[in-house]
């Protein structure tokens, strides 16, 4: 049975960098390519950008996995973001921690756990 989790990381973008790119690569991590077909098949999963000081880009990844597959998700998750780039876009990976699913993200976790 999948549960939801909450991965939060900081990257700072290179100049000109798409703030997509770290979600694509943290997808790409988790499923093989940032384009494919439902399902996920490791842990599904919702990653949202915000922008903070200096291109700073602060990270929030949803993600649903069976307990016993979480320490591998946040470790692909940070192997991806310590790689420091996909394609033109470059960051430096700043760090991340484990977050807790708040109450405004019940609804998609829940549909992530499905």
């Amino acid at each position: 049975m999948r549960r939801a989790f909450a991965h939060d990381a900081v990257v700072t973008l290179a100049p000109g960098g798409d703030e997509r790119a770290p979600g694509a690569a943290i997808t790409a991590a988790l499923c093989g390519h940032w384009e494919h077909e439902p399902p996920c098949p490791l842990a599904p999963h919702h990653t949202a950008a915000a922008p903070g000081d200096g291109g700073e880009l602060r990270l929030r990844v949803l993600f649903a996995s069976a307990p016993d597959d979480e320490a591998e998700v946040r470790r692909r998750i940070d192997a991806a973001l310590a790689a420091g780039g996909l394609g033109a876009t470059h960051w430096e990976f700043g760090g991340s921690r484990p977050g807790a699913v708040g109450a405004d993200e019940a609804a998609r976790a829940a549909r992530l756990s499905g």
